[in-house]
């Protein structure tokens, strides 16, 4: 299966998806939104299989919606948090359980204030 653009289609097995579960567990009240970059063929559908993910943990959860501004990741995936705050513990919980799975974070910061302390926003691309 491919995305549209000839790369192989990005999905979380059930495997992976019940690993995050149990991981992110651990992190309650965390409140995150999921956006997503259109024009990256798998984008949305792979924004879902994580907004699925963190309303099965009870996290507060802003559905998924496309990108706004300039908060695009250079790589795949990546966590905006907001310019002059540390990453949530579940942000980092997160990018250490993806990276089990050979997947890559990029951090991002965001200076326009739109990401309050403790929250953040996974992006994927």
């Amino acid at each position: 299966m491919t995305d549209g653009t000839g790369e192989p289609a990005r999905k979380l097995s059930v495997h992976q998806q019940a690993v995050l579960v149990q991981v992110l567990l651990a992190f309650p009240e965390q409140r995150v939104a999921v956006q997503y970059v259109p024009s990256a063929g798998d984008s949305c559908s792979y924004a879902d299989d994580f907004l699925n993910i963190f309303k099965a943990v009870g996290w507060t959860v802003y559905d998924s919606a496309p990108v706004v501004g300039s908060l695009r990741p250079r790589s795949g995936l990546g966590i905006v948090v907001g310019e002059g705050y540390d990453v949530p513990a579940g942000a980092e919980a997160l990018r250490d359980a993806l990276r089990i799975y050979g997947v890559e974070v990029e951090t991002v910061w965001d200076p326009t204030g739109c990401v309050g302390a403790g929250d953040f926003v996974l992006v994927v691309g």
